[in-house]
């Protein structure tokens, strides 16, 4: 490094440390350096909502919603951190998890919801999460990230070939997707337990949650955990902690009676999606529906998919093209084809103004001249129900020949979804039933008529195994319409 570019660095840092080196913890009472202020802190959160929001979306629950903002509230008032404007939000993803942002932004997803068993699981978790936003994890984790890339200052940039035709990550979603240490979450499970305890559930009971995790993502035909908990504590450590924390803060607040709540929990959730909403789009049989917009095109075979609010992507194994369907700004067709090779500094080689299945389209293919290498892509501007859709494949050019057949498959198999079927498919959602008699749990699911090949998602989705017994007059969750 350029002696002058190091000594700016050294002086940077010193600043910085300078400024923010005598930040005390509000859990541990230690002092910290942190690289911004509460202030920041609040406003970084408040800044990153919005964009939490028009990722997933709201889930529609008014008296669930009710219920955890009520709890939520009445755990922050007894956390470390009383001051802050808390807000707690059930976002509409099927996906197992509950994260936080700094300042004060709680979030579980109506997977999560679904999952729980009973209210001191919710809780457990819930102070878990605030016991983030307590002990400033979030913002701990940010100065690490920045101490990590200050390679940036010398001009380290590493920008992969096809990133840059990806929907970004909002700052917000880099926020709430932040993986913590080992050493963070067991501080925020420490938390958990207190927090739970302290307005009076069994801190138990979270730890009997965590084996619920465990199983989930081991693996069960319903959505797996998320990468990035493997960043947690196993479950097995978990457990055992948990519990015996759970039972020291009973003995030092005197709780004889901590409350489990599973009756009036399931209740709360008798009725709520589980698993894909088909509203939002969903594949079968290797194509690609989406009822609400009515359109279906079909996808590359054996291509992974992610499906989000803004971008429908499709990768090949080797990680080697990208197929993404999208909305385009534009008004007319002329207009996004244009923008487009503008944006992206294309150098245009054919272009088609064809209807795709009688539907106005314009058609192209362009390269991207880089360093080291070029990307050619295929695009087609599609002009449906108001709408411009953008769908493309890309590939480095000199592998672009291999895949330009997937890519016409796809893009040319655009249509209009009229199949009745399709568009009238709805969810799956949890029904809570009460079992008739003593019976194990894989009878109650005989009982019940739910399909064998689910037996097992559903025995982790109850938190049971299927040899379990339960007694007459126990709730169940099963799945119905």
């Amino acid at each position: 490094m350029n002696p002058s570019k190091k000594l700016l660095l050294i002086c940077f840092i010193a600043i910085i440390s300078f400024n923010y080196s005598c930040a005390v913890n509000p859990v541990t009472g230690k002092k910290q350096m942190v690289f911004m202020s509460e202030a920041q802190e609040i406003a970084m959160g408040k800044e990153a909502d919005p964009e939490i929001i028009a990722y997933f979306g709201l889930y529609n629950d008014p008296e669930l919603q009710q219920f955890i903002t009520e709890k939520g509230l009445e755990m922050a008032a007894i956390s470390h951190r009383p001051n802050l404007a808390y807000e707690f939000k059930i976002v509409d993803s099927p996906v197992l998890n509950a994260f936080a942002l700094p300042g004060g932004y709680v979030y579980f997803t109506r997977g999560i919801m679904a999952h729980f068993n009973n209210e001191a699981e919710f809780a457990g978790v819930l102070g878990h999460e605030i016991g983030h936003i307590t002990a400033r994890h979030s913002v701990i984790q940010q100065r690490n990230m920045l101490l990590g890339q200050i390679g940036i200052v010398a001009g380290i940039v590493l920008v992969p070939e096809l990133g840059q035709f990806i929907e970004p990550l909002s700052q917000g979603m880099q926020l709430a997707l932040l993986s913590f240490g080992r050493d963070a979450e067991r501080q925020s499970d420490k938390l958990g337990v207190e927090y739970s305890t302290k307005i009076g559930y069994d801190a138990t009971e979270m730890a009997g949650f965590f084996e619920t995790l465990k199983r989930q993502s081991e693996g069960s035909g319903a959505e797996k955990i998320p990468d990035f908990l493997s960043t947690h504590p196993s479950p097995e450590e978990r457990e055992v902690t948990v519990s015996k924390l759970a039972e020291q803060w009973k003995e030092k607040l005197q709780v004889s009676d901590a409350a489990i709540n599973r009756e009036s929990y399931l209740k709360r959730i008798d009725g709520i999606i589980y698993g894909e909403d088909p509203k939002q789009g969903f594949v079968e049989n290797g194509i690609f529906y989406h009822p609400t917009l009515k359109f279906s095109y079909p996808l590359p075979k054996d291509w992974s998919f992610q499906n989000t609010p803004q971008q429908v992507q499709s990768a090949s194994k080797e990680g080697d093209a990208i197929l993404i369907l999208t909305l385009n700004p534009q008004k007319t067709l002329e207009e996004a084809a244009k923008a487009f090779i503008e944006q992206y500094k294309l150098e245009l080689k054919e272009q088609s103004n064809n209807p795709i299945n009688n539907i106005p389209a314009i058609t192209l293919i362009a390269d991207q001249k880089q360093e080291k290498s070029s990307v050619r892509l295929m695009a087609s501007f599609i002009h449906y129900n108001g709408l411009i859709y953008q769908l493309m494949g890309l590939a480095e050019a000199s592998k672009f020949q291999g895949k330009q057949n997937i890519f016409l498959e796809s893009i040319m198999g655009f249509k209009e979804l009229k199949d009745v079927d399709k568009l009238n498919r709805t969810a799956d959602v949890i029904r809570i039933k009460s079992v008739p008699q003593q019976m194990t749990v894989q009878e109650a699911f005989e009982y019940f008529k739910m399909p064998k090949a689910r037996f097992n998602e559903l025995a982790i989705l109850n938190g049971w195994l299927l040899t379990d017994n339960l007694n007459k007059g126990e709730l169940i969750k099963v799945i119905g319409k």
